[in-house]
């Protein structure tokens, strides 16, 4: 197994560090065709593409469209299946996402002006949104909680949300997920499909106003087409994570805690950031030690050689800038009091703070969402939340002694513009109607 080890003292330390932090899809044009083609008949057919397509990428015939919607009394019995233990992991986990996203609600507020003008802003949740969960080969409750249940925090009318179901395997996990989250309607479509009928509507799939979840290339692709009709959360890359680590805990926890990210997919980034070359070392051994027994052994191997690596550096500081640098999804911070680095990190998606705090705990059950900003983007880029939910509207009242006082201001700012009707609607309001 190739493990990538990098010292920061080697001359050419960033640029390799760099060529492991650029990841470039390769634009595939004939998905783009597809999709587009997809959404076009979609949007033109409706109901009528929407089972076409259904047939033909997910091997399930249905009669009519209607039928391609998951009532209450399913979600029901897909729960009352469920073991007791799974039950209460999707109730704590519920709960604990809940109580923290509640946190987050954002209030309307304003105030008044010494002139009696009021300046506020408003706040509304946006009123539909679609949620897209993948389904097939895995089932992905945890994505449900950590979509829907901000959303229904937010005050969100009605969330719509689509899961492929291939030749009609439904997840009763994922099911019972959708009933504790309180997901109002729910059709067994995917794909790009399932996207289009969310952006345009079909006689059966509302429309909605924005889309969030994340999905395969072709689900991605038609986001990013159908964003401006309506809202998405964001194009998500592969998953990452950073760990900064000493002495003082267990490496076999630090290995573990990669492993946990690399077996997501070839092109995730596990990185290691230490300043003990001791700790590096363990680390490595535990790594070829793991690997030997890891049910998803190729695919932790493929990313380890991809984009992953081990990095030394000289000090606490370097590490800092490299953290800040890559930006990571997620930041374990695992070294003696982790406090004094959390509280410099500028750029991170989540931060983990401690030795306890593995990363696989904030995807499931710790509370905060695991929907987070990746390649470098928590530069500029925050985690899925209620404000994802919500819509601001400013509120602005003027006075009538107010219109004196900024019609004035605002008809010297319009003619200097150069727009003469934005002034003499600004002035007309004014004593002196200038």
């Amino acid at each position: 197994m190739h493990i990538n080890i990098l010292n920061s003292k080697d001359a050419d330390f960033l640029k390799k560090l760099h060529n492991l932090l650029e990841f470039e899809e390769n634009f595939d044009f004939e998905l783009q065709k597809t999709v587009s083609q997809i959404i076009a008949d979609v949007k033109q057919y409706g109901d009528e593409a929407l089972l076409r397509y259904t047939a033909e990428f997910e091997g399930l015939l249905v009669e009519s469209p209607e039928t391609l919607e998951i009532g209450r009394g399913e979600l029901e019995e897909a729960w009352n299946v469920l073991g007791e233990q799974q039950k209460r992991a999707l109730e704590v986990s519920a709960s604990r996402i809940r109580c923290f996203h509640k946190k987050q609600l954002e209030k309307s507020w304003s105030f008044q002006e010494t002139n009696g003008s009021v300046l506020g802003q408003r706040v509304n949740a946006i009123e539909k949104i679609g949620l897209y969960v993948p389904g097939g080969k895995a089932s992905y409750p945890s994505t449900v909680l950590m979509n829907a249940i901000p959303a229904k925090v937010a005050g969100v009318k009605e969330l719509v949300m689509v899961v492929p179901t291939p030749s009609g395997r439904r997840s009763q996990l994922v099911l019972a997920a959708a009933l504790v989250a309180d997901v109002d309607r729910i059709f067994t479509i995917g794909g790009a499909q399932a996207v289009a009928a969310l952006a345009f509507g079909t006689g059966v799939v509302p429309k909605v106003n924005k889309i969030v979840g994340p999905g395969n290339a072709y689900v991605a692709e038609a986001k990013r087409q159908v964003f401006g009709r309506v809202g998405i959360d964001m194009i998500a890359g592969p998953s990452e994570v950073l760990v900064v680590a000493d002495q003082t805990v267990n490496p076999e926890w630090i290995a573990m805690d990669l492993f946990s990210q690399a077996e997501h997919d070839e092109m995730a980034q596990a990185l290691l950031v230490s300043w003990e070359k001791s700790v590096v070392e363990n680390v490595e051994k535990n790594i070829r030690e793991f690997i030997k027994d890891a049910p998803r052994a190729d695919i932790i191997k493929a990313s380890f050689e991809n984009r992953s690596a081990l990095l030394e550096v000289r000090d606490k500081a370097e590490a800092l800038e490299i953290i800040n640098l890559v930006a990571p999804e997620h930041l374990e911070i695992a070294i003696e009091n982790p406090r004094t680095l959390a509280d410099e990190v500028s750029n991170a998606g989540a931060i983990f703070v401690g030795k306890y705090s593995s990363e696989a705990l904030g995807d499931y059950c710790a509370g905060p969402n695991h929907v987070l900003p990746t390649n470098g983007t928590a530069r500029f880029s925050s985690p899925l939340g209620v404000y994802d939910f919500q819509k601001r509207s400013s509120l602005i009242e003027i006075s009538e002694t107010g219109a004196i006082e900024l019609g004035k201001i605002a008809g010297e700012m319009a003619a200097g513009e150069g727009l003469h009707a934005h002034a003499k609607s600004a002035l007309m309001r004014t004593k002196n109607n200038e």
